[in-house]
């Protein structure tokens, strides 16, 4: 007869999950309100395994820096990211890396970001939670939640090789990853319909040093920065294939599309031989081993609740995910930390419910906003990302976007702002559309690229500073105005627009108010 969980007094807060998300919200919540009880549940082993995600961009970073005050144990433990770097091939993939035609840095970029070890974040994060009074609990599976009606605790069954027990918290939180525990029991999970790729990856040691090949040309091109610590992409129409430096001379290789969901290239050696077919990979993996390896058949989905009314909440891919590209993952758990130790404060400062559960429903709201404007960087536009020229065009529209209506925000804490909040949702379906009208543009500008058969016709040779159109990145972290917003976005959209109707061989005339570029098609 099997025994009865022996039930075991509950924390305020009980987080599902170990990993990144998880121990991240932990001590956030644990710095913010150092009274509170937390108590994380990790089913798996203390950290130490291969993770992706490594890399991260401004807004991760920044949390990391300013609400986890990382700084000091990122720059020593983990490596500063000298930017995204894009080299383009030619049709045969045989064209020489120094040949290769390149967007990147030419320095250090003015905020910071980094390239991190998981494994080791992720066991070192559980160690600072343990030394901040946060009780974690490992090889601990939650394999059942009983939410807890109105103000009753919420009931968690909790396996360990001890046997069972029953913990009630008053809060759960699912940051259990794509396993999602409480968003499978709740049925949440939505698969993303349109943007269906997947991914295959490893950790190599042995890799040539791309700071050693070329000639003296190749690296003054870009004032002999380095680009090693890059987070380096290889386009091309339909996929592309990440090189990222790690400590301890591991590289973190993957590749994300379509070819990744193919059974045979996510095996080891077929992750091999794809990789191979790629005349510059070739030679920067010719001497490499691969120390671990593995895929994901689909990336893409999302959920219908971020937060509930009834104290709970999924953080990381608990809720959703993206895409790699750009590395939004750990920009979504800035956020979400952010706001589920928003709406946990505020219950514990006896906030009235109505007003809770207003805010939870605000937060919810503008993260499926963000979602979707996300999953707009994507969807139908895989095709374009292999031409030097279109994605060109994408980079300066998407890059300058990211940086003054998502980054430059997040620094100034106007995300926390219930006013902002509501404006930026009033104005949902408006960003959302103008999105829309320029994924139609970059596809009109891909098919006449294509029946020119002009697709790689710049693939070859040419270098531009990925940052040379947003000379307001020092102004990102200061206070700024609406109107300066508004203003940064039509400077944005007509430079984007003129370009690519240079490319289509068409005058742009004069430029265009933002409205217009909602109320009108670009196409």
């Amino acid at each position: 007869m099997k025994r009865a969980p022996r039930a075991s007094a509950g924390p305020d807060v009980a987080i599902v999950g170990g990993g990144i998300a998880g121990t991240l919200l932990a001590r956030q919540l644990r710095a913010r309100l150092p009274g509170l009880r937390v108590t994380v549940f990790e089913r798996g082993a203390a950290g130490g395994s291969f993770k992706v995600g490594e890399s991260t961009v401004e807004i991760a970073a920044h949390y990391l820096v300013r609400r986890q005050k990382l700084a000091q144990y990122l720059y020593e433990n983990h490596l500063p990211k000298n930017g995204i770097r894009y080299f383009f091939d030619g049709p045969k993939r045989d064209v020489p890396l120094t040949e290769m035609s390149e967007i990147g840095t030419i320095n250090l970029p003015f905020h910071a970001a980094f390239q991190l070890d998981r494994g080791r974040l992720e066991t070192d994060l559980i160690e600072m939670c343990r030394g901040e009074g946060i009780e974690v609990k490992i090889g601990a599976r939650v394999t059942d939640i009983a939410l807890g009606e109105g103000r009753k605790r919420h009931a968690l069954t909790v396996e360990t090789k001890a046997g069972s027990e029953r913990v009630h918290p008053r809060w759960v939180i699912d940051a259990a990853g794509r396993q999602g525990t409480l968003a499978r029991q709740l049925g949440l999970r939505e698969q993303e319909p349109q943007h269906v790729i997947g991914s295959v990856w490893g950790r190599f040691e042995g890799l040539a040093d791309v700071d050693r090949l070329g000639d003296e040309s190749f690296h003054g091109r870009v004032r002999h920065t380095t680009r090693g610590l890059s987070t380096i992409h290889f386009l091309y129409p339909g996929y592309w294939v990440w090189l990222i430096r790690l400590r301890g001379g591991i590289t973190s290789v993957g590749v994300v599309g379509m070819p990744a969901r193919d059974r045979a290239v996510r095996t080891p050696e077929g992750f091999r031989a794809f990789l191979d077919e790629h005349g510059a990979l070739r030679e920067i993996l010719a001497e490499s081993k691969v120390i671990d390896h593995g895929s994901f058949a689909r990336i893409a989905y999302g959920t219908k609740r971020f937060l509930g009314h009834g104290r709970w909440a999924l953080v990381g891919e608990g809720a959703s995910a993206t895409d790699p590209l750009y590395s939004p993952g750990l920009d979504f758990v800035a956020l979400e930390c952010d706001f589920i130790t928003d709406i946990i404060a505020r219950e514990a400062d006896g906030e009235p419910p109505g007003e809770l559960a207003k805010r939870i429903d605000l937060y919810d709201r503008f993260l499926e906003f963000r979602h979707q404007a996300v999953m707009r960087l994507y969807r139908g536009l895989y095709g374009m990302i292999g031409s030097y020229e279109l994605m060109r065009l994408k980079w300066d529209f998407d890059i300058a976007s990211y940086h003054n209506l998502w980054v430059a925000p997040f620094m100034t804490d106007q995300h926390l702002d219930e006013a902002w909040l509501r404006r930026q949702l009033r104005l949902r379906n408006l960003v959302l559309r103008a999105m829309d009208n320029f994924a139609g543009l970059f596809g009109r500008a891909e098919e006449s690229l294509r029946e020119r058969g002009a697709y790689h016709r710049r693939n070859c040779g040419v270098f531009s500073y990925g940052l040379e159109n947003i000379d307001f990145l020092p102004q990102i972290g200061l206070p700024r105005s609406h109107k300066q917003t508004l203003e940064q976005a039509q400077r944005t959209f007509n430079l984007v627009r003129r370009d690519a109707l240079a490319l289509l061989g068409e005058d742009a005339g004069p430029d265009w108010p933002l409205r217009s570029f909602v109320a009108r098609s670009l196409v």
